[in-house]
């Protein structure tokens, strides 16, 4: 069973916690509230990392082609078998 993690809160950040959940919130419960919270952060740090990984893939793609090397796979798999006899 996965072990879980227990947080606490106090002061105004516990009222606004309370605000948030049971009858009156939009949550039923703290856990409820924060799972949440964590699933959105976790939600905007993976577009993040989309998106910065679609402009390193853009630039690379808007490159001058005389700044490619002509590559043919079988010249590839060589130099890796090649390498790999070598270790």
């Amino acid at each position: 069973m996965a072990e879980g993690i227990n947080v606490r809160f106090a002061g105004r950040l516990q009222r606004f916690i309370e605000a948030r959940t049971g009858s009156n919130g939009t949550y039923q419960s703290a856990s409820e509230y924060i799972r949440d919270l964590v699933r959105h952060d976790f939600e905007r740090e993976y577009e993040s990392q989309k998106e910065a990984l679609y402009q390193e893939l853009k630039a690379g793609a808007a490159a001058p082609v005389s700044g490619f090397l002509p590559l043919d796979v079988e010249d590839v798999i060589r130099d890796a078998k090649m390498r790999r006899a070598a270790r």
